[in-house]
């Protein structure tokens, strides 16, 4: 066992081991500090164009992997083109499925422009060339033919009619035939006066002309087709001259790209086709009636441009809220004539389409629990194309008319973001993760402190004030800094990358430095701040203290009791952890070899504990009953727990709990221990050391230190020591002690303040087995056979 001297219990760093006075004169770092091995992760992502080749950034948030990929990405981003820019717009053939148009560059935000420039001025040009002289003159020629055609046919049709003595009469039921004398039509009774002959001609006159009136009317309709042909005809000639000039000075621009040179012809066929909706109405008139599934005027030949141009370098771009219709777009709908419409102009981009040619960061967790997102980006990853759909359409679950927009092709980088269970939970149950997700960026939680590196950590420090707009610190601050940094790692040779935790305390020290009027932080104001937070937090820490030390949880801290220990436990709430004595108590009695653990049997403890007891069973069977019946049976119990527990590093203290009971030696309670065993008795490293020794100094020292209270830690938690500055001094001054043991047989020995505790307890085992035999030979004689 050995005796742990203060500068052992906490490693400091003297404000002289910098070159520096204040932070101010140190230059900010470019790259993330100790994450080579995951920023090479990344570089290999990036560079890999094959399918498949994401990254998944794994670690703590704390870390600021964020920020780090984030920076980095941005770096080699810039260095890259611009991508290509999509763009749908109306298909005049099938308007349910838009078309997409590639565009290099800025030529997606020109091509929109000009479409805007052309409808204009096709709403000035069509209606000048269609109300021009030359038109209307053009439109009188027509109807001044169809209408001489229809008069002399009418014409011919009166003469024939008037030589029969037939006149022609327009009613507003039609044409119809009567008979007349001297111009006028003849009357019912004197029309019956007539001779029976004469009425039989004007009989077959009438039917004679009736026949000939509807050859007229058909061929009246066939002309009135001729008619509406022609004036197409003429409407086509005249926009087409309209449109024609207007149209081939964007086909010249645009030349280059076949895509848009196929739509700019579409474009014009349609303007030619549909130059009525260019026509303003006449005053008091309406304009061209629109059917419920129609676009409305104009509004078709739009260019809906889904990204429009940001700076230079490929697009970074990150989704807080990663739901299916942030990642793949939407198809959003309009209230029109009683119901739900869309067109083309309504699609909406998601983060995909933003990303496209560049890179896409997300939150594996925030994506994972939105429905449908990550299967709807695995399979947009493995098709390699952005198809906008609706959730309900897709699953049938509404009717409305919705669109069926073209695919749009995708070249992007995903990177995901989570923690470390995550990662293996997606490895192991989703196969298309594997194929998708072939690099890993694993950002680490802490780095070897030493003097190469101890420079480098200090200008982090530096650089998390000055990103922070807060004061420079003095080199005493980053020392104090970089030793609450060690203690956050858990071990004295080491500090956290939890940058986040880092700038945080910074900001807190930066608020005690301004309240008391400093510009520059000093080591006081980062230790106030550190008071202020344990104070912060400490609620429920200083109940349970104040419970022990009231007696209503019994912990003692004097005297001796035989199979009593103050074991140490941590309670951890959010991200504040804190330790107090816990009592553990033994009985044995003669048995037959079973060690009851009472947590275990109420259904108290977790897997890793009962895995602790059984190794004490073990530990018990294998020392003091290799060559006799182990005739003793023990309880254990943390008393006063009435929650779970779990853990192994309270074994060390319930073996010694049992060795005490065994032996009736009482062990002393001026003592905590910590630790846990393996079957050889060896003692072996635990968690939280320094908050478990802190907690019983805590009861100590309200109680008062008398010099012999002390805490027993494994000898290999002796390099995660980084204890409080009032707990240091107590053991300086001879009030308090840390005792590192490596074996069952050193922390007995201390704490019973005997060495013959083994020679004790085997004493007392083999007085166990002879007396369970002597208790069941007359059982055994009973059952012996008689002759």
């Amino acid at each position: 066992m050995t005796r742990l001297s203060p500068e052992q219990l906490l490693r400091r760093w003297p404000a002289e081991a910098f070159d520096f006075e204040s932070t101010a004169a140190l230059e900010p770092l470019e790259a993330a500090v100790g994450q080579h091995r995951a920023l090479e992760a990344l570089e290999l992502a990036v560079g890999v164009g094959q399918p498949g080749f994401n990254l998944f950034v794994v670690g703590a948030p704390e870390t600021g992997r964020f920020e780090a990929t984030m920076r980095r990405i941005r770096e080699l981003a810039a260095a890259m083109p611009v991508p290509d820019r999509w763009c749908y717009v109306n298909n005049f053939h099938d308007p349910v499925r838009p078309a997409a148009l590639r565009l290099p560059g800025e030529a997606g935000a020109r091509l929109r422009d000009d479409m805007r420039q052309l409808v204009e001025e096709l709403r000035t040009a069509i209606p000048a060339v269609l109300e021009s002289d030359e038109y209307r003159s053009r439109v009188e020629q027509i109807e001044a033919h169809f209408a001489s055609l229809q008069e002399q046919a009418f014409g011919e049709l009166v003469d024939d009619a008037q030589r029969q003595g037939i006149a022609l009469l327009r009613t507003p039921a039609g044409f119809s035939f009567a008979p007349a004398r001297e111009g006028e039509v003849m009357p019912h009774e004197e029309f019956e006066k007539l001779p029976a002959a004469e009425k039989e001609r004007i009989a077959q006159a009438i039917r004679a002309l009736q026949e000939k009136l509807e050859r007229i009317l058909r061929q009246a309709v066939g002309w009135r087709r001729e008619h509406r042909d022609e004036m197409k005809k003429l409407n086509r000639e005249v926009t087409t001259f309209a449109v024609g000039h207007l149209v081939d000075d964007l086909l010249r621009k645009y030349v280059a790209l076949p895509d848009v040179v196929a739509y700019l012809e579409a474009v014009a066929k349609d303007v030619v086709e549909n130059a009525d909706i260019f026509r303003a109405p006449a005053e008091g008139a309406q304009g061209p009636s629109l059917q419920a599934d129609e676009l409305p005027p104009l509004r078709r030949y739009q260019v809906n441009l889904l990204v429009e141009d940001g700076a230079s370098g490929a697009p970074v771009v990150s989704e807080e809220n990663p739901t299916f219709q942030n990642l793949i777009g939407r198809v959003e709908h309009v209230a029109r004539f009683g119901a739900l419409m869309t067109d083309f102009g309504l699609i909406r981009p998601g983060a995909l389409h933003r990303a496209n040619g560049g890179y896409l960061l997300l939150d594996a967790r925030k994506l994972l629990i939105q429905p449908l997102a990550w299967e709807a980006l695995k399979r947009t990853l493995l098709t390699r194309e952005i198809r906008v759909e609706s959730p309900a359409q897709q699953y049938g679950l509404i009717s409305t008319v919705s669109l069926e927009p073209q695919p749009i092709p995708l070249d992007v980088k995903v990177v995901l973001f989570g923690d470390r269970m995550l990662h293996m939970l997606l490895q192991a149950w989703d196969p298309e993760f594997v194929e998708l997700f072939k690099v890993d960026a694993d950002f680490e939680d802490d780095i070897v402190i030493d003097d190469a590196s101890l420079p480098t950590y200090a200008r982090l420090i530096a650089t998390l004030a000055r990103e922070a707009k807060l004061p420079p610190l003095g080199a005493d601050a980053v020392a104090r800094v970089i030793e609450h940094a060690a203690r956050d790692a858990g071990d004295r040779g080491r500090v956290t990358l939890h940058v986040h935790r880092l700038r945080d305390l910074v900001a807190e020290a930066a608020y005690q430095a301004r309240r008391n009027g400093r510009e520059r932080i000093g080591r006081d104001d980062v230790q106030a701040a550190l008071d202020a937070r344990r104070e912060r937090t400490g609620r429920v820490r200083r109940r349970l203290q104040d419970q022990i030390l009231e007696g209503t949880i019994l912990i003692d801290t004097a005297g001796a009791r035989p199979g009593q220990i103050n074991g140490l436990s941590v309670y951890v709430m959010g991200e504040t952890a804190f330790a107090q004595p816990t009592r553990i108590t033994a009985t044995t009695r003669i048995g037959e070899g079973n060690l009851i653990d009472i947590q275990r049997e109420a259904s108290l403890s977790g897997a890793i504990h009962s895995k602790g007891v059984m190794i004490l069973s073990a530990f018990l069977a294998s020392r003091y009953a290799a060559r006799q019946a182990f005739a003793l049976n023990a309880s254990l119990a943390f008393e006063q727990t009435y929650g779970p527990i779990d853990g192994d590093s309270a074994s060390l203290a319930e073996l010694c709990a049992i060795l005490s009971s065994l032996a009736g030696i009482p062990i002393r309670q001026v003592w905590a221990v910590t630790g846990s065993v393996d079957q050889s008795g060896n003692v072996q490293a635990i968690g939280a050391v320094n908050e478990k020794i802190e907690g019983f100094y805590d009861i100590c020292a309200a109680r008062g230190l008398d010099g012999r209270h002390g805490v027993l830690i494994p000898a290999s938690n002796v390099r995660h020591l980084m204890l409080r500055e009032d707990v240091v001094e107590a053991v300086r001054a001879g009030k308090f002690s840390v005792h590192a043991v490596a074996s069952v047989d050193e922390a007995i020995a201390l704490l019973t303040g005997r060495d013959d505790v083994d020679a004790v307890v085997r004493a007392r085992v083999a007085e166990l087995g002879k007396l369970r035999q002597k208790i069941l030979a007359p059982a055994q004689r009973n059952r012996q056979p008689r002759s």
